[in-house]
């Protein structure tokens, strides 16, 4: 599971490079209080637009194939969960499940604080989470590109990953 996390955030790493490390300006307000539902000001919504944008551009190098470059842009943190070659293996395997991209939209970005009592690593990340049809899904599906806060307050990737498969899904119920 920890693996499936830190992918998600290794991959939009990689794809965005630039933008993915740029000193954070993160939103100052927990992603469920109040004051986090008015109106973002305007670096917040400066550093939310940053991040779909780089989040788009790590699963568009996804879709062209090039799972390695997306590696190769990752925090430190995703790379000591996962080596190159199980990352590169384990995205490909699930897009070649799922098919062929035929549309992508953005639908939510959301925070998480980790106090590592779980089996994510402490620290701070941002999800982008996209709902995306692939050519073997009969409906969209939830794609997920994950961002680590690093100590040196630089956002990097930390994860890439699409949800099993319906049919899998349901085989792996049944055993």
């Amino acid at each position: 599971m920890l693996k499936r996390l830190i992918l998600p955030a290794a991959l939009l790493l990689a794809a965005g490079g630039a933008l993915a490390q740029q000193p954070a300006t993160q939103p100052s307000q927990p992603a469920g209080s109040t004051e986090a539902q008015q109106k973002p000001t305007k670096e917040q919504q400066e550093f939310r637009d940053r991040m779909a944008k780089n989040a788009q551009g790590v699963a568009e190098t996804v879709d062209k194939g090039d799972v390695g470059a997306v590696w190769d842009q990752a925090s430190d943190l995703m790379k000591q969960a996962v080596s190159r070659d199980a990352f590169i293996s384990a995205v490909q395997a699930e897009r070649t499940k799922a098919g062929k991209m035929e549309s992508r939209k953005l639908v939510r970005m959301y925070r998480i604080n980790s106090k590592g009592d779980q089996k994510l690593p402490a620290g701070s990340y941002v999800n982008v989470l996209f709902a995306t049809k692939f050519s073997n899904e009969q409906q969209a599906v939830p794609e997920l590109v994950s961002y680590h806060f690093d100590k040196d307050n630089v956002v990097r990737l930390s994860g890439y990953t699409l949800p099993q498969p319906a049919a899998s899904k349901s085989a792996s119920k049944t055993q």
